[in-house]
């Protein structure tokens, strides 16, 4: 059934605010791969749980609706739903990433690929995640990152960054930058999205439909329309 949650992380007291959430968008009888989608939302100062209602998650349904739309009946997609919001020092995305990995591994098998698509911290989630033993492709949606947020051990991984040129939140400079230290280590493609804002309303289906198709061409091998034919031919820099 879609939108229906499957499992939950234990709770670290010490740590962790809530349990991290895997939510069904589409599961295919017999997927050939699963897609992850991470939601951003930074912290408010103090610990929080995630909420379903806000918007940094709402933000993601649609993506994952489009994912499951182009992809199916091919690929599982799940959305995740970290345990905390934000980012700090004891528990990070990241390490939802790594729980919900092994739930996936656990549900289907060790063996299908899995894409990671995430938001803004979801970005900086799934791109330090690329180095995966499952993870095959990673497509990061106005990412806020750091220029060595490198994955430990990420080789071979296709990685495509969505920016859009004015985005006031997640600088776009900072992305283009690590595209070009990430870019020494596995295959990056940085495609800029005109007049695209951190939230993704304006243009919404640029970032939305290519990373669809991305997952697509990561995963399936399926080449669909032109931007993502471009990309398939070599890491390269667009502006669409």
């Amino acid at each position: 059934m879609d939108d229906v949650t499957q499992s939950t992380a234990p709770v670290d007291a010490g740590h962790r605010t809530g349990r991290a959430r895997l939510i069904d968008s589409h599961i295919p009888a017999e997927p050939e791969g699963v897609v992850l989608v991470l939601h951003g939302g930074g912290n408010r100062g103090r610990p929080m749980e995630v909420s379903p209602a806000q918007l940094s998650v709402l933000r993601m349904i649609p993506v994952a609706a489009r994912i499951a739309a182009v992809t199916k009946p091919r690929l599982a997609v799940l959305r995740l739903l970290n345990s905390r919001r934000g980012w700090d020092s004891t528990h990070t995305p990241v390490d939802d990433v790594d729980w919900a990995l092994a739930e996936v591994a656990t549900r289907f098998g060790g063996d299908l690929p899995v894409g990671l698509v995430g938001h803004s911290l979801g970005g900086r989630a799934a791109l330090l995640s690329a180095g995966q033993a499952q993870v095959a492709g990673v497509v990061a949606l106005a990412p806020w990152v750091y220029p060595d947020d490198i994955a430990a051990g990420v080789a071979d991984t296709l990685v495509l960054i969505i920016h859009g040129d004015e985005d006031r939140v997640a600088l776009p400079e900072r992305s283009r930058r690590l595209a070009a230290v990430l870019g020494r280590e596995t295959p990056v493609s940085y495609v800029t999205v005109a007049g695209g804002r951190h939230a993704m309303l304006a243009r919404r289906r640029s970032f939305d439909g290519l990373a669809a198709d991305a997952v697509a061409w990561m995963l399936l091998g399926e080449v669909r329309g032109s931007t993502v034919q471009a990309l398939a031919a070599g890491p390269r820099e667009l502006r669409i």
